[in-house]
């Protein structure tokens, strides 16, 4: 039996195997990243062919899917895992964390690289575009399911959550559009950047998803407990989103040290 929309979580159910939105949603950022990132290899001097594309994105896969769930266990539900270990692999039961991703993608990257032997700074600043554009698609997922939504709101734009009391901050809808105007905001750097020092545009897409994610956590209804630090009370979200923004501040920083350094010393050998 075939059925179509089952439910909000489920796109299509063929008897008792099930096609989940979100892994549509995986499916679509996969395919778009496909066909980008021979596009904008150009910005960055790269001449990588399809099939070399083809092993970079398979890597970028396993680090998103292994990192994104082993994020999620270690950095959300250590405890149920480590006394449920049979479902560690059940990822179709749900669990994933854009954070693990970003730790598994920068893995996967870092090993393809040197296989490949691919300039860092190109490769980095070539993903980050088809990287942001796939975190918005993860958001829509999240919007389809009804899931990480905010507190209530009297805004014209609440969503009603079945189940949950008053119109709510459509909190994935926030995230999406920061995650495309980040895609944005980096492609345009990618385009006008093309000179070496490489890696300003992961910088920026690190500082970018940074603030975009912190500043969404602070209307979005927390999933798990939260972190006291001093007077501070931050979310998980917020509490591993602050690395990622410091880490692509310190790139930023470093590069544009480096880009300044370059001149003196070309004059200097003269």
């Amino acid at each position: 039996m075939i059925a179509f929309f089952p439910s909000r979580i489920v796109a299509l159910q063929i008897g008792s195997f099930q096609v989940h939105w979100y892994g549509i949603m995986y499916l679509l950022s996969f395919i778009l990243a496909y066909v980008l990132l021979p596009i904008l290899q150009r910005y960055r001097k790269l001449i990588l062919t399809r099939d070399q594309w083809s092993t970079i994105l398979s890597w970028g896969i396993i680090g998103v899917i292994v990192g994104g769930r082993l994020g999620y266990i270690l950095f959300y539900e250590p405890v149920y895992y480590f006394q449920h270990p049979e479902k560690i692999l059940a990822v179709w039961e749900g669990g994933m964390a854009s954070h693990g991703g970003f730790i598994g993608v920068s893995l996967a990257m870092w090993y393809v690289m040197r296989k490949i032997k691919i300039p860092a700074g190109s490769l980095a600043d070539t993903i980050v575009v088809p990287v942001a554009i796939g975190l918005a698609f993860g958001r829509l997922g999240n919007f389809i399911n009804q899931e990480l939504y905010g507190y209530v709101t009297t805004l014209p734009w609440g969503i009603s959550i079945p189940g949950v009391e008053g119109l709510r901050h459509p909190t994935q809808i926030y995230e999406m559009i920061g995650d495309l105007a980040t895609a944005a905001l980096c492609f345009v750097h990618l385009r006008i950047s093309q000179q070496p020092p490489y890696g300003k545009t992961c910088a920026l897409f690190l500082m970018s998803y940074g603030v975009v994610r912190y500043l969404v956590e602070m209307v979005r209804v927390p999933d798990h407990s939260v972190v006291h630090i001093g007077s501070m009370m931050l979310t998980r979200g917020q509490l591993y989103t602050i690395p990622i923004f410091l880490v692509g501040l310190g790139l930023w920083l470093w590069l544009s040290r480096t880009k300044n350094i370059t001149p003196s010393k070309a004059t200097i050998a003269r």
